[in-house]
This record gives structure tokens, C-alpha cells and sequence, in this order.
């Protein structure tokens, strides 16, 4: 296999197999194809192919792995060649061997759903008390992560809370075996507890596994270390590729000090270093080493380019939320005209899913096509559908999935059966769920605690028809939020507070814009309001989620291992990053790193913005643009206020919406 494509650091990382090897590869450096390449050359340097293993993290990554290894090797056979997820290799140990642990063959895989109502059950909390067992789920699962067992967990319980969910473990656990089933983290804690405790096996493994790559190793968690370590035993055949910089994974176990680790399991290890970026300017990669600089590490490494020095970096400061995503959008809209730019070669980038309204509300405004990537979009959301249940039902009593939707939101204890002989009595008189909640037949059929359930709830719409009847939209939707103590609900069923917080900002994002577009529809009748949302949410629902030419919304998060020409980092501010939930020093760390991995998805042009103020409940709040924007070069940023020019704010402004206007002038000139 001709290597000669490959640079210096690449080649030598593909060849060193006969001691153990650590690639750092740097964003943008080519990470994928050296450990498809490694593959390869390890299958033509004698390994059979049934006895290479790869495991990474997403069915995607591995997928793309598999294709590039079977071009690479031409006609050559790589029969038996194993690259999977970590859980998925698990999954295929713990079929030959679950035996071991007293599971029978055929055993389930709960998911989160499952696992949810199981803990419930089992702490005598029943399915309602969802926030309870939400807690209990993330903990029992940090727990497994860490590979910590039950009685190590009870042990170690320094709080009431955490002795509770110890023992609940416990009891989950047992549950489980009795239950032949596992979740999703006994997928790689189980075969763990199998190599440890039968060393017969782990040699059996271990003679399958005769050499080992791993990607994306910094997001490795303590079980995984663990898998890794005891499938290597003493032939330590091993390669990882993956970079401390862009470990951004710690509040779903991943454990960054497993590089630390490395180096003392495994003395003889290489150190190979991939520092140049095939993907970024020299100002982006400048600006990104001189932000993860303020880290502190445990190997050095310098990210540079042979593409040249590439545009200023842009710094937007903007007079608030609205301006912020209309700055972006008037950007994008000046790039497609004047330099015939696609809109996938787009990116916006954010902290956390609920900051993508404003800009989804503004590239739905002026017509440019979008794509969410892990989140949903404003009208998929639970709060979002729920508020929007109880107006289309309000304006249309015959729409009974609106009514089955909101029935028990909040809960109403209006049990399945209540609910089935509705339907029936509904069915039979062939008319709407709502029309016939009151009908005298149906509630002598129910009993006494159903029926004041069901006329309760008929009140209360029959109560807000008439609040409909006397209000303008904006009005209601508050006084059905009010009446609802939606917010409350929100507390109670959602994971955390800050969850909690986070739906019901959108909420308030949904009755803002009923506020808006009352002022700017001619027919401000809560009926055509409720249609032109309506309307809005299946044309967003009905996009064609394969459609190619899309700005691109994502968290930064999700956008690890993706590149875009133009990325827009907004939200660059305190609190939202580095988020106001982390703040103690390890927690900035891995905000600087998210923050230096929303910056290498950049590869022609990069903008940061923050806005000045931001409204949150009703209450206008001063912004401050982040910490990190004072850790990049100065010399490579362009518009920022201590370099801007003197214009007054409101200049500025005035000359952002002068070059909307010429764009709009020029959009209607080209029809």
C-alpha cells in the first residue's frame, strides 16, 4: 500500500504496530483516513483480518470506516473484520457470554424509556413521579460509567439522596438479572465484570483480539478504559487516535485523564503528533491555539496550515437576541449574493438547543432554507406541541388529536379506560371527543372519579373558549399558561431545572410571536393565528431532512467532526459560554474546549457574536461577551469594539439594515 499521499507524522503513525501507539490528531488533520489507513497496512503486514478490531463511538464513524478500509484494500478480503461501536462489541461479548453472570440466552436491551418506568416501579413512586426517576437513571448510569457496582456506590454515599439511589441500584440491578435484561451501560460494564472475574474467558478475548485501534479516545469513560485495557492484556497491540483539546464529553462520563492512564498501563507507547490542518486558514488555527493554550496539558501541540493567512475573524457585538440572529442571517444573505455561496456551506453554531429559535425564526422570515442537527426544531418540542395543542383545539373543537395530546397536560389522572369510552361513546354518535365530554349517557357510564376528571377538563376548555371569546391571542395564551401552571408542570416532569428553565423560555418564544405577528397580520382572529403557526410547523416538520443546500443549525456538540466554509458561533458570551453552570475550574476547561471546537469547524471565514442583553421571563438582562473572546489574538479579529471604528452603535446598526435593504432591493430585481 502506497503511503507516499500521507505526511511525515501520518506515515509513521500508520507503520508503528509492534508497540503500543498514541495519535494526537489535531482538528482538521486527517485523523479518519490514518486509521483507515493503519488498518489496512496492519491486514497486508500479516493480521488476519477476523482478528482486527476497531471500535469508535457512532454507527456513522464506523460505517465510513468499514467503506474506506474496503477501498483501500481493493479485491483483497477483509472478511472478519470487526469495526463496531464500543456497545456494540459489548453486545456481541455478552451473547457469547452472559452465561457467565446467570443470564439466559435471548436476554432485552431497555432503553431509556423502559429503564425510566422500571426505576419508578421499583422505588414505589409509579410512573407520574417522572423527575424522580430521571435522577435516578442519570446517577445509576454515571455509576456504571465509572464502573462502580452497587455496593461500591452505597459505600461511598455521603448524602441521603445518594445512599437511596445506591440501594435502588441495587435492587435494579437484581431486577434486571431476574428479568433476563440489561440497559444500555450494562452493555459495557457487563463484559468488564466478566474479563475480571473469569480469567478463561478474558484469554479467549484476548486471543480474538489480536491487535486493538480505538477512535475518538477522549471520550472514553472509566468502563470503556477498562474493556480496552483487559482486551490488550499482555500483547498490548494497541493504537488510539483522539485529542485532548476536543474532549467536550465529561457530563456523559467521558474521562479525559484516560490519557494519563495510558502512559502508565502502557510504558512503551508511542507519542505521535498530527498538527497540521487540512481544513482551516492560519488565523482560524492561530486564534484556536492561542484560546486552548489557557488549558492545561499533558502533551503540547500547535495546530498550522499551509492554506495561508484566510479572512479577519469577525466579531459581532449586537444590541440584543433579535439583532444577533439578524446580523447572522443579513450576513449569510450578502455572502450567497455577492460570491454565489451554497447555504450548506453555512453553519450556526450555539451552546444549547433552545438558542436556535431566533435564528430559525429568522431564516424561516426571509425564505433560506435550514437544517437542525441533534435537537428539534421550535415546533417538535414537547412544550411547543402542548401549547399548541390547546389553541388548535380552542379554535377547533373537532380536532381530537389536539385533545388526546393535551388531556392529562397537565396530569389529570383521566385513565386509559376514561379515555377508551370516550372514543367508544364519541364513535358511536360519530362525533368529535370534545363535543360529547359533557353528554349526561357517557358520564353515568363512568364512575365517580372519572367523571369528575372529565368534566373538570371540559370546564376548564369550555372556560378558556370563553376567555377566547373576550381576548386578543397573545392575551389568552398567557391566561391558558397562567391557568395551566404550565410552569409547574414544566418542574415536574422535566430532567432538571435547568431543562425546566430552558422549555418554558420557549414557551415564552411562542407567545412573543403570537404578540408579533398580531401587530403584523391584517386578520389578527385567533383562528388565523393559530393556521399560520400551524401552517409553519408543517412546513418545517414536512422538510426534506436529506436536502443538501440548508444553512446548517447545530450545537457545538453536535457539530464535532463536521466542517463547514462559513461557521457562525453566536452566543459568545457569559453564562452561555461558558455556560453559568460552569464555573468551577475543570468545568472552564471543558468549556474552552467547546468553545476551541466550535472555532475548527471553521474552515474560509469565522464569526463570533454576543448580544448586549437578552430578555429571560420578561426581565431585560445585561450580557457580557465571553471571557474567551479576550483570549483570542487581537490581531486577527475585525470588528470587535476595542478594534472597531467609531461609529456609534446605532450607526452601525443603521448600516446593517441599509445593506439589508439593498439585498431585499436586489432580491426583487432578480424576480
Amino acid at each position: 500500500m502506497n503511503l507516499k499521499d500521507l505526511n511525515p507524522p501520518q506515515r509513521e503513525a500508520v507503520k508503528c504496530i509492534d508497540r503500543p501507539c498514541l495519535v494526537l490528531a489535531g482538528a482538521g488533520s486527517g485523523k479518519t483516513g490514518v486509521i483507515t489507513r493503519k488498518i489496512a497496512w496492519l491486514i497486508e503486514h500479516g493480521f488476519a483480518a477476523q482478528h482486527v478490531f476497531a471500535v469508535t463511538f457512532t454507527n456513522k464513524a464506523a460505517r465510513e470506516m468499514k467503506q474506506r478500509v474496503a477501498r483501500l484494500l481493493g479485491g483483497k478480503t477483509t472478511r472478519g473484520l470487526r469495526i463496531s461501536t464500543f456497545h456494540s462489541l459489548g453486545q456481541r461479548i455478552l451473547l457469547q457470554e452472559a452465561h457467565s453472570l446467570g443470564y439466559r440466552r435471548g436476554f432485552s436491551i431497555m432503553d431509556a424509556r423502559d429503564v425510566e418506568t422500571c426505576l419508578a416501579e421499583l422505588a414505589h413512586r409509579g410512573v407520574e413521579d417522572a423527575a424522580y426517576a430521571k435522577q435516578a437513571m442519570y446517577q445509576i448510569s454515571h455509576w456504571k460509567n465509572d464502573f462502580i457496582d452497587p455496593a461500591t456506590a452505597l459505600a461511598a454515599a455521603d448524602t441521603p439522596l445518594l445512599e437511596t439511589q445506591a440501594r435502588l441500584y441495587s435492587e435494579y440491578q437484581q431486577h434486571l438479572l431476574a428479568c433476563n435484561s440489561m440497559d444500555f451501560d450494562d452493555l459495557i460494564m457487563l463484559p468488564v465484570t466478566i474479563f475480571r472475574r473469569n480469567p478463561a474467558i478474558l484469554n479467549r478475548w484476548q486471543d480474538r483480539v489480536r491487535y486493538l485501534l480505538v477512535d475518538e479516545y477522549q471520550d472514553t469513560n472509566t468502563s470503556q478504559y477498562e474493556m480496552i485495557k483487559l482486551l490488550c492484556g499482555l500483547r498490548q497491540k494497541l493504537t488510539v487516535v483522539g485529542d485532548d483539546d476536543q474532549s467536550i464529553y465529561a457530563w456523559r462520563g467521558a474521562r479525559p485523564e484516560n490519557l494519563q492512564r495510558l502512559q502508565q498501563d502502557f510504558p512503551a507507547m508511542e507519542i505521535i503528533k498530527l498538527e497540521q490542518n487540512y481544513r482551516s486558514t492560519s488565523r482560524i488555527l492561530e486564534a484556536a491555539n492561542q484560546l486552548i493554550a489557557n488549558n492545561h496539558h499533558l502533551y503540547q501541540k500547535k495546530l498550522w496550515s499551509a492554506s495561508g493567512p484566510g479572512d479577519l475573524i469577525r466579531v459581532f457585538p449586537c444590541k440584543n437576541a433579535e439583532d444577533e440572529a439578524n446580523r447572522a442571517v443579513v450576513d449569510i444573505l450578502s455572502k450567497r449574493f455577492q460570491e454565489n455561496t451554497p447555504c450548506r456551506d453555512f453553519a450556526i453554531l450555539y451552546r444549547s438547543n433552545f438558542q436556535s429559535r431566533n435564528y430559525e425564526k429568522a431564516l424561516r422570515d426571509h425564505s433560506i432554507p435550514y437544517q437542525i442537527t441533534g435537537g428539534n426544531a421550535f415546533f417538535d418540542r414537547r412544550e411547543i406541541k402542548d401549547i399548541m395543542a390547546y389553541l388548535r383545539l380552542l379554535t377547533n373543537p373537532v380536532d381530537d388529536q389536539a385533545l388526546l395530546r393535551i388531556i392529562n397536560v397537565p396530569r389529570r389522572e383521566i385513565g386509559a379506560t376514561t379515555i377508551k369510552s370516550l372514543a367508544t361513546w364519541a364513535g358511536s354518535r360519530k362525533r368529535s371527543l370534545d363535543s360529547v365530554m359533557q353528554e349526561l349517557g357517557l358520564l353515568e357510564s363512568l364512575n365517580n372519579r372519572a367523571r369528575i376528571r372529565l368534566k373538570g377538563f371540559s370546564d376548564l376548555i369550555d372556560e378558556l373558549r370563553h376567555h377566547a371569546q373576550h381576548e386578543d391571542a397573545m392575551t389568552l395564551c398567557k391566561i391558558l399558561i397562567q391557568r395551566l401552571d404550565y410552569a409547574d408542570w414544566l418542574e415536574e416532569t422535566c430532567s432538571s431545572g435547568k431543562q425546566a428553565e430552558a422549555a418554558m423560555e420557549n414557551v415564552m418564544e411562542l407567545v412573543s410571536w403570537i404578540g408579533n405577528l398580531q401587530k403584523e397580520r391584517e386578520d389578527q382572529s385567533l383562528d388565523a393565528i393559530v393556521s399560520h403557526l400551524s401552517l409553519m410547523s408543517i412546513l418545517e416538520n414536512d422538510a426534506d431532512e436529506q436536502q443538501q443546500d440548508a444553512v446548517q443549525l447545530m450545537t457545538i456538540h453536535a457539530a464535532k467532526g463536521l466542517e463547514f466554509e462559513n461557521v457562525y458561533l453566536v452566543g459568545f458570551e457569559e453564562d452561555s459560554l461558558p455556560h453559568h453552570q460552569s464555573q468551577d475550574a475543570d468545568s472552564i476547561e471543558e468549556e474552552r474546549r467547546l468553545a476551541y471546537v466550535g472555532i475548527t469547524r471553521a474552515a474560509s471565514s469565522l464569526s463570533l457574536s454576543y448580544a448586549k442583553t437578552r430578555q429571560k421571563f420578561g426581565e431585560l438582562l445585561q450580557c457580557e461577551a465571553s471571557r474567551f473572546l479576550y483570549e483570542l489574538p487581537e490581531s486577527d479579529l475585525e470588528g470587535a469594539e476595542h478594534t472597531t471604528s467609531k461609529l456609534s452603535e446605532d450607526e452601525r446598526h443603521q448600516r446593517g439594515l441599509d445593506t439589508f435593504a439593498d439585498l431585499k432591493a436586489l432580491l426583487g430585481s432578480a424576480d
